[in-house]
């Protein structure tokens, strides 16, 4: 059976359900692709992945699942490097405007749609035929996470050739300062309202499946329902405190 497609699950409002990895292991790509996730996103603006590491983790997931590349920054270089090693999306991080918008669309796509350079193994196997198909099979997501980008949400969501729009909750909050939980709920609600009027998904950055599935009944099409880092200091602090609490009650009883 041929896993469904994110522009499909998108397109048709399916909850997407995310792993995010940062920590730049193949190993436990491989691992989380084996359980069939939605999606997976790879991130090198903030994780460890490098050229070699990226293209060897999309080689070993791409059949089992669909692969997000969080890139480093709004540049050809690098959403070409993203989309040369083979990823299904690209998630353009801290845009701010429909200019920029606009910057990110061009660069992830093959002319006369944009000014995407052709090249990488990947996309070269599959000859010119496959080359004159991407760009009806490669998504481009755009990341709200600054008040600038909050502000102007609405015209960012405008922008031709968008396929969706992310919020990045973190930098929101920082961006944002000392506010209250309800005031970056209420940011983030006004950039989905957004995207929804312009017929566009919206996901946002979860910590887990629990808040994950929350966001997903509020309206949200997109969520991070694991994410590395989480999993392995989760799983040292959880056996450390079972170990203090099993030695602990051993010296109890003596």
């Amino acid at each position: 059976m041929v896993s469904p497609t994110l522009q499909s699950m998108l397109s048709e409002r399916q909850p997407v359900g995310v792993i995010w990895l940062t920590l730049g292991s193949v190993a436990v790509v491989e691992i989380a692709a084996h359980f069939k996730p939605a999606a997976i996103v790879l991130d090198m603006q903030h994780g460890l992945w490098d050229r070699n590491s990226l293209e060897a983790a999309i080689g070993v997931a791409r059949a089992s699942t669909q692969i997000i590349v969080r890139c480093a920054d709004n540049t050809a270089s690098a959403i070409s490097l993203a989309l040369d090693a083979g990823a299904n999306s690209v998630l353009i991080p801290l845009i701010e405007s429909a200019d920029a918008a606009r910057r990110a669309v061009s660069f992830g796509r093959y002319p006369p749609q944009g000014i995407r350079s052709a090249g990488g193994v990947r996309p070269l196997l599959r000859g010119v035929e496959g080359l004159a198909n991407a760009n009806r099979e490669v998504t481009v997501g755009v990341m709200i996470e600054t008040i600038e980008g909050v502000q102007d949400a609405e015209a960012i969501a405008a922008v031709g050739g968008i396929d969706y729009v992310f919020i990045g909750t973190g930098d929101l909050a920082l961006s944002r300062g000392a506010i209250s939980r309800d005031g970056i709920a209420n940011d983030c609600a006004r950039v989905r309202d957004a995207a929804t009027r312009h017929g566009l998904p919206c996901g946002i950055f979860t910590p887990g499946a629990s808040e994950a599935l929350k966001e997903l009944a509020r309206g949200y099409d997109m969520a991070v329902i694991a994410n590395d880092i989480d999993i392995v200091k989760t799983g040292v602090t959880g056996a450390l405190a079972s170990l203090e609490q099993g030695l602990g009650a051993r010296l109890m009883s003596q």
